[in-house]
Formats: C-alpha cells, sequence, structure tokens
C-alpha cells in the first residue's frame, strides 16, 4: 500500500482541480522508471484511465495507481509534500531505498 499525507492529500486535490480533473474519478499515478544520478527515479501525475497491470489503492481520500512492476520498489511508501525553502514538491518516503540522492528525486536498492 501506499500512503498519502494530509499535507500530500490537500496538494493533490487542488492541482487536480486546477488541471481539470475530477478529483471523485481522477486518481494520482506514481512509478518507477531507471535513471536518475541513484539509479531509479520517482514519477508523478494525475490521470484517470487505468491500465491493465495497475494496482489501486485509497488512502486518505486519495486514490493512487501503480503498475505493478513499480509497487515492487514502491510498497510501504508515504506520499508526502513539501513547502519548505528547499523547494515545493511531491516527496517519496520510500523505506526501501538504501541510498538516495541530495534532491530526493531518485533511489537506489
Amino acid at each position: 500500500m501506499i500512503k498519502v499525507s494530509d499535507t500530500a492529500k490537500k496538494r493533490a486535490i487542488m492541482l487536480m482541480e486546477d488541471d481539470g480533473f475530477d478529483t471523485t474519478t481522477g486518481f494520482i499515478r506514481v512509478g518507477v522508471k531507471s535513471g536518475g544520478c541513484s539509479g531509479l527515479s520517482y514519477e508523478l501525475k494525475f490521470d484517470n484511465e487505468l491500465g491493465e497491470n495497475d494496482k489501486v489503492f485509497e488512502d486518505n481520500g486519495i486514490k493512487i495507481a501503480v503498475d505493478k512492476k513499480s509497487f515492487l520498489y514502491l510498497a510501504g511508501t508515504t506520499l508526502e509534500y513539501s513547502g519548505g525553502l528547499n523547494g515545493k514538491g511531491f516527496v517519496f518516503n520510500n523505506p526501501n531505498a538504501q541510498r538516495t540522492c541530495g534532491c530526493g528525486e531518485s533511489f537506489s536498492l
């Protein structure tokens, strides 16, 4: 399962509405791809169409879709939102990551 913090929920709803997504049918799609300075990088976008290999979770009133391959890397992750001095954006707190880069956008196992 992937969890969603309260701050990430509020920001996701606001951004989804700004992008024209219906928050009752739309969801956040998260994934992992090769790349980044640590080997793997996170992907996040809003979507409203599920694929046949997607796993769907709902936490804190937010639906999240993740493909089966990416789920292996993201199980137990909490999606958070940071608006601090180091920049604004969604942050993945991934207990599976053994090493992350300085910006937090990539990781390795």
